[in-house]
Order: structure tokens, then sequence, then C-alpha cells
């Protein structure tokens, strides 16, 4: 391939844009959609169908894990045109579910293609394009995810009142497939080196490759920098899961529901700006700090949820806990940069990835739990705070392992 005027690195994060818009309005945003939907319909218990909603994640991280053997194997652009097939088959499976059994099937189905679509097949395809530039290519990509809420959230509620559950599926699933396939096969198949230049767009000769030897998955679980890495992230993830399902439950009481639903429109459109504007920032900063300074925020805005008795006191602390959002999916395969050898990013936050959705799959039950017990939302908001102040400990006591960093420049 002969060289372009324009960095074609930056046409595959605009792909991964997209890509990250269908699989969070299908594949994370949808299913709180499926449990309200099937509930009506059918009439099955909550606790059903959220099971299935469990191992639709559960699956995901299992899956995951392997993600990174799958892409060197069959490449990223036919495992994540893979992936979409899969998504668009789980979704009807979803919506032809007749029996309460079905939604578990379906789950398996599209938790599937929810691993093979979402956050560490978009760092994957971020990572070889990008390096010097990989902060504000990581945060352009992982803002398609936040899109995807705004637009698929009430796209899908209107399209199955307009269609129904069935036609709904079908009609977004047949547009994942005419959308993604073909733009997966003509952006995700090329590598820098087919222009002939190295990331960011630099002549090939200004990145000489060092030779390091992959790490197994073993030794990357037992590394200090990978638990101070997994752990902290996985309690924000627990925590900001938890809080999104049972955001409008907690404000709507004072808000009014309309005002709630609106919340977590705010919360979603904040999340693209904090992650926009930490992106613009970081430079060389230490990600560390950057991330527990983000989890201390969020930990702020839960804190005036479990406190306020206004409207105006709830959706200052939606905003609050809304600007760190977007930084949980966008910050991991930063500070994993910064971290690991080039080798070892991708499997690294494979790894990681798999660990947090391990742990926020459990997160709507505990909190649900917590709140029937205790009659209110003060312990289980408290426990979502506590998480995040945890998580903000853990990911700077990690800096004093930072030493062995291996060193890329």
């Amino acid at each position: 391939m002969k060289p372009e005027s324009r960095f074609h690195g930056w046409s595959v994060v605009w792909a991964a844009f997209v890509l990250a818009v269908f699989s969070w309005g299908i594949g994370f945003y949808g299913p709180s959609v499926y449990l309200q939907t099937l509930h009506s319909v059918h009439g099955w218990s909550i606790s059903i169908i959220s099971g299935a909603i469990s191992v639709h994640f559960l699956w995901s991280a299992a899956i995951i894990v392997f993600l990174p053997d799958l892409h060197r194997r069959i490449g990223i652009a036919q495992a994540t045109a893979i992936g979409t097939v899969l998504t668009a088959i789980g979704i009807a499976a979803w919506a032809y579910s007749s029996q309460p059994w079905h939604p578990y099937v379906a789950a398996v189905v599209s938790g599937s293609g929810w691993a093979l679509t979402s956050g560490a097949t978009i760092n994957a395809i971020v990572t070889r394009w990008f390096d010097k530039k990989r902060p504000q290519a990581i945060a352009l990509a992982f803002n398609g995810a936040s899109v995807g809420g705004i637009v698929f959230a009430p796209l899908w509620i209107a399209m199955i009142a307009a269609a129904g559950f069935q036609s709904a599926a079908l009609l977004i699933g047949g547009l994942a497939i005419a959308v993604l396939v073909p733009l997966s096969l003509r952006y995700l198949r090329s590598a820098p080196a087919d222009f002939g230049l190295a990331p960011d767009g630099e002549p090939a000769d200004a990145h000489a490759a060092k030779s390091v030897p992959a790490r197994s998955r073993r030794s990357l679980l037992s590394d200090a920098r990978f638990i101070t890495l997994s752990i902290p992230f996985a309690l924000a993830l627990f925590a900001q899961i938890g809080l999104f399902t049972h955001l409008v439950a907690r404000l709507a009481p004072i808000t009014g529901s309309a005002i709630a639903a609106l919340a977590v429109s705010l919360a979603t459109v904040c999340a693209v700006l904090g992650r926009s504007v930490l992106a613009s920032l970081m430079g060389d900063r230490d990600r560390r700090i950057l991330a527990a300074i983000n989890f201390l925020l969020q930990a702020c805005g839960v804190a005036l949820l479990i406190l306020g008795t206004s409207t105006t006191v709830l959706l200052i602390g939606c905003v609050a806990f809304g600007l760190g959002v977007g930084n949980l999916t966008s910050l991991p395969p930063l500070i994993a940069q910064k971290s690991f050898s080039p080798g070892d990013v991708g499997m690294a936050v494979a790894l990681v990835t798999a660990v947090n959705q391990a742990v926020f799959a459990t997160a709507p039950a505990i909190l649900g739990i917590l709140r029937d017990a205790s009659g209110s939302y003060v312990l289980p908001f408290a426990l979502a705070a506590c998480a995040q102040i945890s998580a903000a400990l853990i990911v700077i006591y990690g800096r004093r392992f930072e030493a062995t960093t291996y060193e890329q420049r």
C-alpha cells in the first residue's frame, strides 16, 4: 500500500468508534431493556432474567481471556465480524425467548458477541496504530461507547413500543451486520507497516522494535503491577454498574421519573466530556494518579447522591459521578501501556477486562439486596463510595512497582 497524506490510523479509530456505538448500545445498555421487556411480556421474575444478564457478562469475561490468541489466529477484522454476527443472533434469541430458560441460551450467544466487539477489541484496534497519541485515540474510540448509551437506550424503547421486541431485535441486529461487517473488513485488516509507517504515522524506522518475549497469563496475573491495576478498576466498575442500575430508582422519588431518566443521560454525556478532557490533559502525567483522582471525583458524586434531598444536589452528584464514568474503560489500557512491554499490553488489557466483567456482573444484585435489606439506598450507595475510595488507594499503591516497568523509549 502507498502512504496516504492523512494518517490511516485516524480512519481506523473512527471505525472503532462506530464499533463501540453498536457494541455498547446492544451488548451493554441493551440488557437492561431486555430485562424490563421480558418481564412485562412474559411476567418472568426479575431475578430469573437478571441471572441471564449475569451469564451474558460472565461468559463474555471467560472468552475475553483468550481474545488475544483469537486475534493472532484469525485477525482482528475477522474476529470482529464474527462477533457482530453473534451479537445479532444473540439479541434475536433474547427477543424470541418463550421459556424462562431461553434467555440463558441467548446470553451465551450475545455474551460471545459482546466479548468479540467490546473493550479489549477496541484497545487491540487502537494499540497497533498509536503509541504517543494513544490517549487521544483511545478517548475518541471509547467515546463511541457513551454515544451508544445516548442513542441506543431510547432507540430500543421507541422501536419496541412501535414494532415489538422481536422486530426491533431483527432490525437492529440487521443494521449492526450491515454497518459493522463491511467496516471491519475494510478498516481493521491493515496495520501501519502496510503503509510503510510506524505507529502515530511516523516513518517505519522511527520505532526500533525491541524483541521482548510475551509473558504467560499466569505470569501477568501474579505481577504486582497487574494486580494493582486490575483490582481498583474492578472495584470502581462494580460501583459504577451498580449505581447505574439503581440510579433511576434512587432519584425518581425526589426528582420524578422524567428528570431521573434525564439524569442518566446527563451522566452519560458527562462521560464523553470527562474522557475527552482527561485525554487532552494527560500528556506525560502519571496515569495512576489521574485514575485515583477520577475515582475520588466519582466518590464525591456518590456522596451527593447519598445525602442529596433536592433535585439540584442530586443532579450535581450525577455530573460529578458521570465525569469519571468514561475513564473507567479508557484508563486501564493507557496505564497498561506504561506498565508493560508492547507485546504484553493486549493480554494485560484482556485480563483486566475479563476480571472487571466478572466482578461488575454481581453489582446490580448485591446493591439490590442491600437496598431491600436496609430499606433505603444509603447503605448500597455507601458501599459503592467505599469501593471507589479503596480503588483510589490501591491504584496509587501500585506506583511503587512501576520502577521495574519495561522502558519502551
